[in-house]
C-alpha cells in the first residue's frame, strides 16, 4: 500500500468517489428491502446477502452488453434474475421497490463532514454506474455539493470499462494522475484504478478480502480514514 504521505507528494486537483456503498448505504437499504420481500414469500433458508451477491453476478454480466441499457432497468433485470437463481417470483410491484430504493439511499454517518472537510482542499467528483436521474436524489441527501457527477447513462458505458474514467476526465480538464480514486467497489473500481494507473484508496466498509493483482491501493474503513490520508495536516 502507498505510504500515507505519498498522496500529498503530487496534491490532486479533484477527488473522485464512487457513490453506491462508497458514500451513501448500498448494502444497508437494500438488505432492508430484499428483507421485507423475502418475508412476504416466506423463504427463511434465502437471506438478502445472497440475493445481493447473486445480483452483483448478474449486474457484471448485464452491464458489460450492448447496447447500453440504463441502470434502473438493469436493476430490474438483475434482481428478477437473483430471486430466479433462488426458485423465488416476487411480485412485480416487489421489484420495482427493491430497483427504486437507491433513489431513498442517504449517507453513511461521517460522510458529509468528511466531504466538507476534503471541500475545502480539492474539487470533488462522483464517477458511478447509474442514471442521471436516479441518481440525483442520492447525490442532495448527501448534503454536500460536488463539482462534477459522471454517470454511466452520459458516457453509454459501466464502470469497469476505462471509457467511463477517460470521459471524465476530458470533461473535467484534468489528467488521470492529477486525481485521487475513492471507491468500495474492488472489482468496478479498484480494477479500473489499477488498470488506467491511478492512485486509489478502497474503502473497505465490510472486512473484505482485497485483490492484491489489483494494487496499489490504500485501504482504509471509512471516509474518515480516506480524509486522514487527503489531508494530513488538518485531521
Amino acid at each position: 500500500m502507498p505510504e500515507q504521505n505519498s498522496y500529498m507528494d503530487h496534491p490532486p486537483k479533484i477527488i473522485t468517489f464512487d457513490c453506491y456503498g462508497t458514500l451513501v448505504q448500498w448494502y444497508e437499504v437494500l438488505s432492508r428491502e430484499i428483507d421485507v420481500t423475502l418475508g412476504k414469500l416466506g423463504v427463511p433458508d434465502v437471506t438478502a446477502t445472497t440475493i445481493i451477491e447473486s445480483f452483483s453476478a448478474q449486474g457484471r454480466r448485464l452491464t458489460a452488453e450492448k447496447p447500453h441499457r440504463l441502470y434502473k432497468d438493469i436493476l430490474r433485470i438483475g434482481f428478477v434474475a437473483a430471486f430466479a437463481e433462488h426458485g423465488l417470483t416476487p411480485s412485480e410491484e416487489e421489484i420495482e421497490r427493491i430497483a427504486s430504493s437507491p433513489m431513498t439511499m442517504g449517507p453513511h454517518p461521517e460522510v458529509p463532514a468528511a466531504l466538507r472537510r476534503l471541500r475545502e482542499h480539492y474539487k470533488l467528483a462522483i464517477f458511478t454506474n447509474s442514471d442521471d436521474n436516479l441518481i440525483a436524489p442520492t447525490v442532495e441527501s448527501i448534503g454536500v455539493p460536488f463539482d462534477y457527477v459522471i454517470t454511466a447513462q452520459q458516457v453509454g458505458a459501466y464502470k469497469p470499462s476505462r471509457d467511463l474514467f477517460e470521459y471524465a476526465y476530458g470533461k473535467m480538464g484534468v489528467s488521470p494522475g492529477e486525481t485521487v480514486h475513492v471507491a468500495m467497489g474492488m472489482y468496478w473500481d479498484m480494477k479500473a484504478r489499477h488498470e488506467l494507473g491511478l492512485r486509489g484508496i478502497w474503502v473497505n466498509r465490510r472486512g473484505e478480502a482485497g485483490n492484491p493483482d489489483w494494487l496499489p491501493y490504500a485501504e482504509v474503513r471509512n471516509l474518515d480514514g480516506a480524509a486522514a490520508l487527503l489531508l494530513p495536516n488538518q485531521i
